[in-house]
C-alpha cells in the first residue's frame, strides 16, 4: 500500500500562524520534501521537530520528484513545504503532485497561509471573483503579451512581485490599464513591516519612483468597468486616446485600452489620433 504526500502550508512571516494540525503532520512522516533545506531546518527546530529532509525544488523537481514518488509507492508518507506559503500553488510542487495523481497516490492538503489570498482580503477590491496570475516574465515582450490578454478581464486580478522590479511592473500596469486603474500594493504580509497602500497605479508609479520599493509585494489589481450601453462617437474616443497618451501612455497602448472599452476600431482610432495630433502641431 502506497503512502500519503501531505502539502503543508507554511507561515509567510509569523511563525504563530503555523497551525497544531501542521505541527502533528510534520511529526509523523517518514519525511520532509522542502525548498530550501537550510530555511525549513530553522522551522522545524523552533518546533522542536527532527525529520529527515529532501530537496525539492525548480531545478531538480525533476529527479527528486520521481524519487520521492518511489518512496511513496513503497509505503512511506512525506510532508511538502515551501518556503513560505502554500505548496504546489505557482511552485513546482504541482509537478510532484500530479506524478502522485498519475500514480493513484493519496495527497492531503494542510491549509494555512497563502499570500496571494491574505493580499486579496485586505485590498478594499471585490472578492466574489479573481484571477491569480503569479510572477510576470521578465522577458518584455512576453510581459506586455500576458498583460495585453488581461485587457478585458473583469475579475479582481493578483501578481506577485519582488522589490526590484516593482517599478518596472508598474510602469508596465499603467500602460496597459491606464494610471486611474485601482490597485492595492501588499507588502511584507504577517511581518513587523505590514502594509497595504491603496491607490490608482498611476499614484503607485509615482510613489515609487520617489521611495525604494521594499519588501516582497502582492499586488491587487482592479478587474476591468463592464462597458456601459452609452455608445461613444469616434470624436470622444479620440478624445480618451490624446487624454491617455498626455497622461504618458505609449499611442499604441491608448489606442488599445480605449478600443477594448468602446468597441471603436483600433485602426480607425489610430488613424484620427494621429492626424488630430498632427493638425494641433
Amino acid at each position: 500500500m502506497s503512502g500519503t504526500l501531505y502539502l503543508v502550508a507554511t507561515p509567510i512571516g509569523n511563525l504563530g500562524d503555523f497551525s497544531p494540525r501542521a505541527v502533528e503532520t510534520l511529526e509523523s512522516v517518514d519525511f520532509i520534501a522542502a525548498e530550501d533545506t537550510r530555511v525549513s531546518v530553522k522551522l522545524l527546530n523552533h518546533f522542536h521537530i527532527k525529520k529527515p529532509m529532501v530537496s525539492y525544488h525548480e531545478h531538480n523537481h525533476v529527479s527528486s520528484g520521481q524519487s520521492v514518488l518511489n518512496r511513496l509507492l513503497a509505503g512511506e508518507s512525506c510532508a511538502l513545504v515551501t518556503d513560505a506559503g502554500t505548496p504546489a500553488v505557482s511552485d513546482p510542487g504541482e509537478d510532484l503532485v500530479r506524478l502522485c495523481a498519475d500514480s493513484s497516490v493519496e495527497v492531503l492538503s494542510v491549509p494555512g497561509c497563502c499570500a496571494a489570498v491574505n493580499a486579496l482580503a485586505v485590498s478594499g477590491l471585490p472578492t466574489g471573483r479573481f484571477t491569480f496570475e503569479g510572477f510576470l516574465s521578465t522577458n518584455k515582450k512576453e510581459r506586455r503579451e500576458h498583460l495585453a490578454s488581461l485587457q478585458n478581464e473583469r475579475r479582481t486580478m493578483l501578481f506577485h512581485e519582488a522589490p526590484h522590479k516593482l517599478r518596472s511592473t508598474l510602469d508596465d500596469l499603467c500602460a496597459a490599464f491606464g494610471p486611474e486603474r485601482k490597485i492595492a500594493l501588499c507588502r511584507e504580509l504577517t511581518k513587523l513591516h505590514e502594509e497595504t497602500m491603496r491607490c490608482t497605479l498611476g499614484e503607485a508609479a509615482a510613489y515609487y519612483r520617489e521611495n525604494d520599493p521594499r519588501g516582497e509585494y502582492v499586488l491587487v489589481l482592479a478587474g476591468a468597468e463592464p462597458r456601459t450601453e452609452t455608445e461613444i462617437t469616434p470624436d470622444e474616443g479620440v478624445r480618451q486616446v490624446l487624454a491617455l497618451k498626455a497622461r504618458g501612455t505609449r499611442m499604441k497602448d491608448a489606442v488599445r485600452q480605449v478600443s477594448d472599452t468602446t468597441g471603436l476600431s483600433r485602426n480607425d482610432l489610430y488613424n484620427a489620433a494621429v492626424a488630430a495630433e498632427m493638425k494641433k502641431a
